[in-house]
């Protein structure tokens, strides 16, 4: 294993490719064909496709009846095999293939020197401007048979395919109309393994179609949980009566990936990373992902090596600095909205459920008792209710700042909400005292007792509010926190009667408050406090200092970071490919695209990456104890849910042993150099 590849951690890197063709000359195209070749394969290409009947052209219309053309299409495919090399990817290429005097319309895969699998065109389409049963025969659904091309027998079937030449992936071809037919092949091959769908399309540009093509192949690729490889007819088409995009997608499980540029006379190309792996895990959980007893079939290779992606390289945008919040401005406001939607929803079908009690929150004037306050107060707006009734109270204790409680009552003041003070430090030292803690004695002594006796305290108090005042506890406390343990257990912040917060992400969280303080819900004055909460530093602040502000990321590391790690270990991913992505995603400030409103652009070395997933692993396994127990919330995010209910379970007894070892084997020597 290479650490530093992507491909040793379940990439393949795919392209789909437009190329002007010329009308009619077989063996010119072939040569257009074969002089993308040591660009592809420098690149680390494995699998390249060309359009529909790349190899003469679509719009020849009756000049395919003409038997010159189809012997120099046979001539044409012969010439590719030819020119094949080691290194170079396995091709998939359009051409008119003529079997016992009928004529198909197919996607032909040339590698290892020869052409290894013929797929015709199932879909034979004969409306609008298609003209196709004219011409070519509909191959049936189901075919499996075999065909002689320049004396080798060659598999002509509509079955996908494995290779030696690309062991463990599974490839599935099919032909433009394929795709938009309503039993589309790509559910039965994906269903038989295949990870990759490949389209050589013709489709002609008119207006709009561009974005129907994407909407499908994202559709597809979503349904079928697959990669697919989209490429289109351009230039060099007769333009008699129509006109060509030679559009060139790549998607992978709903999300496009690689866009190639449209009307370019020179050609187009895009070009990915498919994450294998995500396919895989994806499939694995879904347990309606339909299967079938019959596989793929295999195709013997002379080669087995599988071109090799850069050192450090990676194109797929779906691997993000922050995988819960989009890049795209547009996007991230319709999760931001979906998010707060669902939180403000279910406390509020909790609330009507219960017989609509009060609202007991604490508010400290960090970010997610901020985000739960203003929750509840939207929720309180829907349920006609007056927001009076958040019973609001801040709990300062030997470290709380004057900084952070003011940003607390200004908050409260500027919704309307009432927020009272209990100051917990006289009950705090009663109970060290009782405990003979060092701190009761004048010892300067802040260790994990210190700090749980005022989180404890505060929980306590909150509940017995709620009891007092009729009113519910809602917990403010987050999913990274969740994550990594960052609560006190039991009678603490870990407790309550209804958690809003559960199913979001720490840095969601600051996008969300970003979010309502941009739509101006609660007004001028709350969104301007919102904005000073998101600039200060995250703290617990139950440990007095002269200096800075207690830092929590210094005591367990970046939020962003510990967020990366969450999502792909949901994703069941292995430490080792966790540690690569991070690395590859993180290492360059500079490099890629932020979310807009990111609070500072860092990045982070491989030996800090693998430092801090190390305490996210140790501290994912022990505080599982926590999660076990935890109180109803929303799921918000499709990534997933702590929850012992819902997405998560495992062992309060295990440990982080395995994954340890996994990353510390993958990473052997590696970090010495």
């Amino acid at each position: 294993m290479d650490f530093a590849t992507a491909s040793s951690h379940g990439f393949l890197r795919v392209a789909a490719l437009s190329v002007p063709v010329t009308l009619a000359q077989p063996q010119a195209n072939a040569r257009a064909i074969i002089e993308t070749l040591p660009g592809l394969a420098e690149r680390g290409v494995a699998i390249a496709a060309f359009p529909e009947l790349s190899l003469t052209g679509y719009s020849l219309e009756d000049l395919f009846t003409q038997a010159h053309l189809l012997d120099g299409a046979r001539e044409g495919l012969a010439t590719i095999a030819a020119a094949w090399r080691p290194g170079y990817p396995l091709l998939v290429v359009g051409a008119p293939v003529l079997v016992r005097d009928k004529l198909y319309n197919c996607a032909v895969t040339i590698g290892d020197g020869r052409i290894l699998h013929v797929r015709p065109k199932c879909a034979v389409p004969g409306y609008h401007e298609f003209y196709e049963h004219r011409w070519f025969t509909a191959a049936p659904a189901d075919l499996d048979d075999e065909v002689t091309i320049d004396g080798a027998l060659v598999p002509f079937t509509t079955a996908p395919f494995v290779t030696d030449l690309l062991p463990g992936v599974t490839i599935a071809t099919e032909v433009c109309e394929d795709l938009w037919a309503s039993d589309d092949s790509a559910r039965h091959a994906c269903a038989r393994g295949a990870q990759i769908v490949v389209n050589l399309s013709s489709s002609p540009a008119t207006i709009g179609r561009a974005r129907e093509r994407e909407l499908v192949i994202r559709a597809a690729s979503m349904r079928h949980q697959c990669a697919y490889v989209y490429a289109a007819a351009g230039a060099g088409e007769s333009t008699s009566d129509l006109s060509w995009d030679g559009q060139t997608v790549i998607a992978q499980q709903g999300d496009i990936v690689a866009e190639g540029e449209r009307f370019s006379l020179s050609g187009a190309q895009a070009v990915a990373d498919i994450d294998l792996e995500a396919i895989r895990t994806a499939r694995q959980s879904i347990q309606t992902f339909t299967t079938a007893t019959d596989g793929p079939r295999h195709i013997s290779t002379a080669s087995t090596v599988r071109p090799r992606i850069t050192e450090g390289e990676l194109h797929n945008p779906r691997i993000r600095r922050f995988p819960f919040v989009p890049n795209d401005a547009a996007e991230r406001d319709s999760d931001c909205f979906e998010a707060y939607s669902i939180q403000v929803s279910a406390l509020v079908q909790r609330l009507r459920s219960i017989g609509n009690p009060r609202i007991v929150i604490g508010v400290s004037g960090g970010l997610d008792s901020t985000h739960a306050l203003i929750v509840a107060a939207r929720a309180m707006d829907l349920l006609g209710r007056d927001r009076s009734e958040i019973l609001a109270y801040t709990l300062p204790g030997f470290a709380t700042s004057e900084g952070t409680k003011s940003k607390a009552y200004r908050l409260c003041e500027a919704l309307g909400i009432a927020c009272r003070e209990i100051d917990i430090t006289p009950a705090a030292r009663q109970m060290l005292d009782d405990l003979d803690h060092p701190y009761a004695e004048g010892q300067d002594v802040y260790d994990v007792t210190f700090e749980n006796v005022q989180a404890g305290l505060r929980t306590d108090y909150l509940f017995r509010l709620a009891n007092h005042r009729g009113g519910i506890v809602l917990g403010t406390g987050d999913l990274s926190e969740l994550a990594l343990g960052w609560c006190t257990y039991g009678v603490g912040d870990h407790m309550s009667h209804y958690s809003v917060n559960c199913g979001v992400p720490k840095t969601l969280i600051q996008h969300l408050i970003r979010w309502v303080a941009h739509t101006g819900e609660f007004g001028d004055a709350a969104s301007q406090v919102l904005r000073e909460i998101l600039d200060q530093e995250i703290s617990p602040e139950l440990i007095p200092s002269t200096g800075a502000l207690q830092s929590t990321e210094d005591t367990i590391g970046p939020y962003e970071l510990h967020d990366f790690f969450l999502y792909y270990v949901l994703r069941g991913y292995r430490p080792s490919a966790i540690a690569f992505l991070a690395w590859v995603t993180w290492r360059d400030a500079s490099a890629g695209s932020w979310p807009e409103g990111a609070s500072e652009h860092r990045s982070y070395t491989l030996a800090e990456v693998v430092g801090w997933l190390r305490v996210f692993l140790r501290r994912f396994a022990s505080a599982q104890f926590k999660r076990t127990c935890v109180p109803s919330g929303p799921k918000v995010s499709p990534a997933g849910s702590l929850s012992p209910r819902g997405d998560w379970r495992m062992p309060s007894d295990s440990s982080a042993t395995a994954a340890l070892a996994e990353l510390d084997a993958a990473l052997e020597g590696y970090l010495d150099e």
